[in-house]
């Protein structure tokens, strides 16, 4: 019966509060005393008659809510905001995301189903933190939610710095640089001026204040800078007790040489940076005899500790990988196991799956086998150590025979010409005390090559051994570039004078033609730049798709289950088509070490949900570098660096260290006098009297403006030959002079009205 029916068969005049509690419970759309008004007919006296019972009954503890929308007290209002806290079996398990502390009991826990795209299509997947507005239902199977739509995070800026203004009231300034405004915060609790805090908004509207509800401490404390990525990204980082319990039973589990083959003989060695926290893979190969190699990848077998339907197998997948910090890792598995009983440590006995291949002379890998295997490392080997020992001239021949087969099957690499882009990667090195000792770029070396050649190997076998059974496979895709990005990239390329020609089939190679025809180092980055934002992100799916950057037919990530949930379905996938089960381990875990039935038909949403975890690492280990990288250039603020422009807008263009990184903003308000035209295609600003350009790519020198350690946002000024900032004084939009005065102190920069902006961290020269 729909809301028209109901109204008229529902009698007129001053309901009862089992009639108010109906209506509340039957209504399509939130129902507040208006609408409980309408639907009794009620006017004038009774309207305010209504007033008095609506409140008599919230006191009564029989219903709660606001004026406007009002639900049956304990119950779920029929259409209302959700926050997803946890995933399970693929499946978004959300809560009411403004649940009164008041209300009886913890709040309930609801099944959100499969939120729609536009034109019905599958949206993508929810994950932990997300909101998304949906009208519930109570079913005997418990509380169900069908979304309406998703909404913007507010998760952003909710952690941030106890600032107080002129008056004396106290504001939350956000740590995410791309949260402009800070937050009245209503209630500070025990937290001081100076702190950094997690807050919770007390209202809906952006303009509602915010309660402080944990204080972490001393903002830029050499540890805070991972703990924020971890709070702002919403990434689990304490282990139930069961899940505790449950891996402390599993690393109990006995060894047995039953159905597994001993490879301890065999000289393996697992190459790893010098500071790894575990070992998921090791390798050895010897030649055949033949003019080709025989080869071994070991890696750790996980899915015999970690079993489909635990309480370790439904953690691991919620947080879908571990997370790398430099002060810290977030481990997917429980330490006793990532670091410990799963970790392929030297001279200690491990439960392993062993991919043997067979390379030939031109590094062709020409068969494979799987098996499950009992291995004895012979050595854990520092990357640097392994280079230096192969660069003396007399390796060990474990080592020299790696490298043997490692050139074929990097002849092999050559020839099928992957997408060839040099992306260097930063590191951060602390000391014992947690402060930055340096940052560096990371010395690209061949044993990252080798280490790197024979896992893509490994990967390459596992997809093709999954596909020749038929069984299930959770690929690892990277899409070809779409048309509107070549498009683009072709509209870019005619700005330099190139031709990027579309009637082709489209392959790494042609990127890879394109950038060796460049000689200036400086076109030769512009390039780089536009061909990696060509790219389409990379992602898991049952459905291949190929690896379009690897230049590769079919890809499954195989060679790393202690920090990728992906790598453990492909794991138990093996276990199930070649038949590698052992035997019962007995007590409380699950027999079964292969794919479950469930999981097998659900694996397309159970890859949505670990390439979102993907995202949320990259994106959590992303800011922590950046905030690293504040904090170290904070004492530098006013030096002039080479920087090289990343990326260019209407409103400015950002630029990135050379040999450093940290990316930082220089405002179109600080490039002097001249207007300057954005060209969208060239990626350029481009000055309309002396045609100077700014164009992603180009090196020019600037000037550290400002470094923000908690955001991680820097901001840089172009400068003249004397180093003189080109900025002209006065500008109104120049970003450094807004507002004036400053909170208590002294210590942070205020915006507009004396509340405090972002942190602006001026530093000092040393």
């Amino acid at each position: 019966m729909d809301m028209a029916k109901r109204q008229m068969n529902r009698p007129a005049g001053m309901p009862s509060r089992e009639q108010v509690i109906e209506f509340i419970q039957s209504s399509d759309k939130p129902a507040g005393k208006r609408e409980i008004a309408k639907a009794f007919g009620l006017k004038g006296q009774e309207k305010i008659r209504l007033k008095k019972l609506l409140k008599d009954m919230a006191e009564e503890g029989l219903i709660d809510g606001k004026k406007t929308a009002y639900h049956r007290m304990g119950g779920v209002p029929k259409v209302t905001v959700l926050r997803v806290v946890a995933i399970e079996d693929g499946e978004p398990i959300g809560e009411p995301d403004n649940w009164s502390p008041e209300a009886p009991g913890k709040p309930p826990r609801i099944t959100i189903k499969e939120l729609k795209g536009r034109g019905g299509k599958r949206a993508p997947a929810l994950k932990r933190g997300d909101r998304v507005l949906a009208r519930t239902e109570e079913q005997d199977s418990g509380w169900v939610a069908f979304p309406i739509k998703k909404l913007p995070a507010r998760t952003e800026g909710m952690m941030g710095v106890v600032e107080l203004d002129r008056a004396g009231k106290a504001w939350l300034a956000p740590v995410d640089k791309r949260v402009r405004q800070s937050a009245p915060i209503s209630d500070v609790g025990e937290a001081e001026e100076g702190q950094l805090v997690i807050a919770e908004r007390t209202g809906n509207s952006d303009r509602a204040g915010v309660k402080v509800v944990e204080v972490i401490g001393d903002p830029l404390a050499p540890k805070s800078f991972s703990l924020i990525a971890i709070a702002k990204h919403g990434i689990p980082n304490v282990f139930p007790d069961g899940v505790h319990s449950e891996a402390a039973q599993a690393a109990e589990l006995k060894l047995s040489k039953e159905k597994r083959e001993d490879l301890r003989h065999l000289p393996i060695v697992a190459i790893d940076p010098a500071d790894a926290r575990d070992h998921d893979d090791a390798i050895w190969a010897e030649p055949d005899g033949q003019g080709g190699f025989n080869a071994l990848v070991a890696i750790a077998d996980v899915s015999f500790y970690v079993r489909p339907g635990s309480l370790l197998d439904k953690e691991a997948r919620k947080r879908g990988n571990s997370v790398y910090f430099p002060d810290r890792v977030v481990p997917m598995l429980p330490e006793i196991l990532s670091a410990d009983v799963c970790s392929l440590r030297e001279d200690e006995d491990r439960a392993a799956m062993a991919c043997h291949l067979h390379i030939n002379g031109e590094g062709k890998v020409t068969s494979f086998r799987f098996t499950r295997a009992l291995v004895r490392i012979h050595h854990n080997i520092p990357y640097e150590d392994a280079q230096a020992a192969v660069d003396s001239g007399n390796p060990p021949e474990y080592l020299a025979n790696l490298w043997d087969a490692w050139r074929a099957l990097a002849a092999a690499r050559a020839a099928r010409e992957p997408l060839d882009l040099d992306l260097p990667e930063r590191r951060v090195l602390l000391n014992e005390d947690g402060v930055i000792e340096e940052i560096a770029v990371r010395e690209r070396l061949d044993a990252h090559r080798v280490v790197e050649d024979f896992m893509i190997a490994a990967n390459v076998a596992a997809a093709k051994a999954l596909e020749a059974k038929s069984a299930p496979v959770v690929y690892r895709v990277h899409d070809t570039p779409s048309r509107e990005k070549l498009i683009a990239l072709r509209e870019y390329m005619a700005t330099l004078g190139k031709t990027l020609a579309l009637g082709q089939v489209i392959k790494p190679s042609l990127f890879n033609a394109m950038l060796k025809e460049l000689t200036e180092d400086s076109e030769k980055a512009q390039v780089m730049e536009a061909v990696l934002r060509s790219q389409m992100q990379a992602y898991y799916g049952p459905a291949n798709a190929g690896h379009f950057g690897l230049a590769l037919a079919s890809y499954a990530h195989f060679t790393s289950p202690i920090r990728r949930y992906a790598d453990l379905l492909v794991h138990r996938a093996l276990v199930d088509a070649y038949k590698l089960e052992q035997p019962k381990p007995g007590g409380s875990l699950p027999e079964t070490s292969g794919l479950s039935e469930k999981d097998a038909a659900s694996l397309q949403e159970i890859a949505d949900q670990i390439s979102q975890t993907e995202r949320r690492a990259m994106e959590a280990e992303r800011d922590t570098i950046d905030r690293y990288v504040a904090a170290w250039l904070s004492g530098r603020v006013g030096e002039v660096f080479e920087t090289r422009i990343t990326g260019v807008q209407g409103f400015g263009f950002f630029a990135t260290i050379v040999g450093l990184g940290g990316d930082g903003l220089v405002p179109v308000s600080t490039l002097g006098g001249e207007y300057f035209r954005h060209d969208e295609a060239a990626q350029s600003l481009i000055g309309v009297d002396t045609g100077t350009s700014y164009s992603a790519g180009d090196r020019v020198k600037l000037k550290l403006a400002e470094s923000n350690a908690l955001t991680g946002a820097l901001k840089f000024e172009p400068v003249d030959e004397d180093g003189n900032s080109l900025a002209q004084r006065g500008d109104r939009n120049d970003y450094n002079r807004r507002g004036a005065g400053g909170p208590k102190k002294g210590k942070f920069k205020t915006g507009k009205r004396g509340r405090p902006g972002n942190i602006r961290h001026q530093g000092k020269r040393k």
